[in-house]
């Protein structure tokens, strides 16, 4: 008995190992050189790969949490970005500039999704507020992490063009 016991674990752990298991979507995102050299200029390097790090992370949290498009490679380009708020260096290059202005932001999501097969599936999202009173939050990059957001959301539930 013991014997057929111990035959019958190893043949499930041999047919388990057997199978494959899916990993993870693997994420990356590039800046678009355009909004590369705006961060440069006027926006400040250090909040523009700020956003670039918090679209990787919210788009890995919310793959991983749906399990949508395991085994696959996908590649975003943060195409442009718009504060609500002047950034730090903006404050710095301008001193009569207030901290407390506030305009219309939101962002721009370019890229592509490669499936293992080497299928390529386009990605696309934007999101800007038209006027002050669509301005979300007080951040400065308020708009901008909204539609963050909802494009990880909406990527993670199979719309790759946002919609």
């Amino acid at each position: 008995m013991r014997i057929a016991l111990v035959a019958a674990v190893a043949g499930v752990t041999a047919g388990l190992s057997g199978l494959a298991h899916a990993a993870p979507a693997a994420v990356s995102v590039t800046i678009d050189p355009e909004l590369q050299a705006k961060a440069a200029k006027v926006y400040g390097v250090r909040d523009v790969h700020s956003l670039a790090t918090e679209l990787r992370s919210e788009v890995e949290r919310e793959l991983a949490r749906t399990g949508a498009y395991q085994d696959t490679r996908v590649e975003l380009i943060l195409v442009d970005a718009k504060p609500n708020r002047p950034t730090m260096k903006q404050l710095g290059d301008t001193p009569n500039l207030d901290s407390r202005s506030v305009s219309v932001g939101g962002a721009r999501i370019g890229g592509r999704i490669v499936a293992p097969d080497g299928r390529v599936t386009p990605v696309g999202y934007q999101d800007y507020s038209v006027n002050l009173r669509e301005v979300i939050a007080t951040g400065v990059w308020s708009d901008a992490d909204a539609t963050i957001q909802r494009f990880a959301h909406r990527l993670a539930r199979g719309h790759p063009d946002g919609h």
